[in-house]
């Protein structure tokens, strides 16, 4: 069934009002007719099963059938601390990732960032981006997205995670695997640009208490690094 993130207020009781752009898509796009059955998701980790009722140019409306927890969602929250990145990689990490199951993204700017500045107009399209994401792979929640940050402000947060960890490809002592990440709830990911981090950001890192790992003997795209980063992490995560 097609899944679709609305705002909580559209649910009234047993009864949810589709609008804007939702009741667009449901009626001119995908001409759906009532009976016809959906997934409509408030952000709160339910997903409500629904079947339309009225579908017509002045109102789309159905009746929930069923309301059940979102099985997509993760038991722990990843936030990747992501440098911005150059073209559409950046958009490429927060779709995939938001796939794989992050929770949070923070765009970072380093000292090797070639992009150091984002306007509004991409911030709304990289919400849009992750909402599609989340639709599509089943998530029961919209990930988070905040405003680009400095890496010196992203990695004082360090020391409130439960872990956070820095894959580098210098550390070559410690795998994903190595810091026990079995049973933690809140994990902290911290992602280069294309030229990676410098030596000295590594160590203002793991001074805060970051953990720099090595995710391998071949070096990655930072792209790659993310998506990569984050399956195992989550995979570790959940082992139990």
């Amino acid at each position: 069934m097609h899944r679709f993130f609305i705002p909580p207020e559209w649910i009234r009781g047993d009864t949810v009002f589709l609008q804007d752009a939702t009741a667009h898509q449901l009626r001119n796009v995908l001409r759906m007719q009532p009976g016809a059955r959906i997934i409509v998701l408030n952000n709160t980790g339910a997903e409500y099963e629904i079947e339309l009722t009225v579908v017509e140019k002045a109102e789309v409306r159905g009746d929930v059938i069923a309301k059940r927890p979102a099985a997509g969602e993760p038991t722990a929250a990843i936030t990747l601390y992501q440098c911005l990145l150059k073209k559409d990689n950046f958009e490429w990490v927060l779709q995939k990732c938001t796939e794989i199951g992050v929770s949070r993204f923070v765009p970072v700017i380093s000292q090797r960032t070639v992009v150091q500045s984002v306007k509004d107009n991409k911030i709304a399209r990289w919400e849009r981006i992750i909402t599609e994401a989340a639709e599509q792979s089943g998530r029961g929640r919209v990930p988070d997205l905040t405003d680009p940050v400095e890496f010196a402000q992203a990695i004082t947060e360090a020391a409130t995670y439960d872990r956070a960890l820095i894959p580098w490809e210098e550390a070559s002592a410690r795998t994903l695997r190595d810091v026990h990440l079995p049973g933690k709830k809140r994990i902290a990911l911290f992602i280069g640009s294309e030229g990676g981090f410098e030596a000295r950001e590594i160590a203002v890192a793991a001074d805060a208490g970051a953990i720099p790992v090595t995710l391998g003997a071949r070096i990655l795209r930072a792209e790659t690094a993310a998506v990569v980063a984050s399956a195992i992490t989550l995979h570790e995560v959940e082992q139990t």
